[in-house]
């Protein structure tokens, strides 16, 4: 038996390590792990994206019984999962898609140590990246840390291999065409989310189905927050649940820019597979040398959207209570915490990753990082974005804000808990003092 075993692409179609498997394998049989490892450290128990991949599995584990097979799940830590596995069956070969975060790379590799003592072998693919870190780099052979010029070589790299009429690195792997070589297994119960400690989460997902129009209009649109204008696909690109070659073909033909947002999580990938140190420290490392304030009282007042300044209130109140946060007001609301408060931008990512449902460690790490001036392509330090003019530029009519915060414009909204121009004044000096330190 050959196993295939499902982590962030979570779909029976277009799925490389899936194709691979059924195309070279025999009787193969895809698993998924519920990762105890990483639902412990989850705070909400009623997150809404282990509530999302529950009834993604179970939809999974639905389309997998109509073709004769099934889909084995489990719960626990994947090394424990994994030694029981191989104790009860006889496996040959275990496919996967590659992760690239530092947990993933750690477990797979303490994974790979287990099946070489068994002779078993553990094949790779390329899956929810268009292009790896090693695939797209400058002409010295180092990786790219600036986007436009990474933009450039993605395109040309895209455009420089075809198959027949198509581009080849957009092609779809036909899954279909080898689904005979599914094992015939019978179906299994799946861990209820109460057996994991979770509960149902009320926080709806969106769709997968986009209109061709809203991606069209997308570079007109995208930043004002009042307007539904975003694709709101992030937690489909983060789980699996639709492929990224669909949707940048798809792209391709309808709007630059929304490719350009594809090639960002590309880029801020590649990042984390050349420097993984950003996971925790700032890219350019003389930035760790800034003193932040790190004041708590504030903290947890950015956290509840309870500022006074209606554009970063309104965007934190949205993510506490939906799980997203539209991007223009994401840069805003991470400038104010960063520049404004002088709060470290771990903390803000930290909050960040707890809340949204998109949430991918390579792309979050990469706009918190470029908010706080420390990452790559990063905003200069000295940028500051004032959010009362973002919010007369973006929100002129202010309906994002009274959407969000019912009583604006009473006696009863908060009054701003810093002033602007000083704020800016204290976060030039700081930046300035720990910028001029000698290395």
């Amino acid at each position: 038996m050959d196993v295939f075993w499902f982590r962030r692409d979570l779909r029976s179609t277009d799925n490389a390590g899936l194709y691979h498997a059924l195309k070279k394998g025999s009787n193969v049989q895809p698993i998924f792990i519920f990762d105890q490892n990483i639902l412990d450290d989850l705070e909400d128990k009623a997150d809404a994206r282990v509530s999302f991949l529950h009834e993604t599995i179970t939809k999974l584990n639905e389309d997998f019984l109509k073709l004769g097979s099934s889909l084995w799940v489990f719960y626990g830590k994947p090394i424990e999962v994994w030694r029981a596995l191989i104790k009860s069956n006889s496996i040959s070969n275990v496919f996967v898609n590659r992760d690239y975060e530092s947990y993933a790379l750690d477990r797979d590799k303490e994974i790979q140590a287990l099946l070489d003592t068994e002779n078993i072998s553990f094949k790779t693919f390329k899956d929810h990246v268009l292009f790896e870190g090693h695939e797209v780099l400058k002409s010295d052979g180092n990786p790219y840390t600036v986007f436009t010029p990474y933009k450039r070589r993605w395109l040309a790299r895209l455009e420089s291999k075809k198959w027949g009429e198509e581009l080849y690195y957009l092609k779809s792997y036909p899954v279909k065409n080898y689904l005979t070589s599914l094992n015939a297994s019978s179906g299994q119960s799946i861990p209820s989310l109460t057996s994991m400690g979770f509960s149902k989460s009320e926080i709806e997902i969106p769709s997968t189905i986009v209109e061709q129009k809203r991606i069209k209009e997308y570079e007109a649109k995208r930043n004002f927050p009042a307007q539904d204008a975003t694709t709101r696909l992030g937690i489909h690109f983060r789980f699996g649940t639709i492929s990224i070659r669909e949707k940048a073909r798809k792209s391709l033909k309808l709007s630059e820019t929304f490719l350009s947002e594809i090639i960002w999580r590309d880029f801020y990938s590649q990042i984390l597979q050349h420097f993984p140190h950003v996971e925790t420290n700032a890219f350019r490392a003389k930035y760790e040398r800034v003193e932040w304030r790190n004041n708590e009282d504030e903290f947890k007042l950015w956290c509840q959207g309870k500022t006074g300044y209606p554009m970063v209130d309104a965007g934190m109140r949205e993510l506490n209570a939906t799980g997203h946060m539209h991007n223009r007001v994401r840069m805003i609301v991470a400038s104010f915490l960063t520049k404004h408060l002088l709060i470290d931008w771990r903390w803000g990512e930290a909050y960040f990753a707890q809340k949204l449902l998109d949430f991918d460690l390579a792309s979050n790490n990469g706009g918190w990082q470029w908010a706080a001036g420390c990452g790559t392509d990063a905003a200069p330090y000295f940028r500051i974005f004032n959010p009362a003019s973002q919010m007369e530029k973006f929100d002129k009519e202010k309906r994002y804000i009274k959407k969000w915060i019912p009583e604006y414009g009473t006696a009863s909204y908060v009054t701003p808990m810093v002033d602007h121009k000083e704020a800016r004044e204290r976060c030039l000096s700081t930046y300035k003092m720990a910028l001029n330190q000698e290395s």
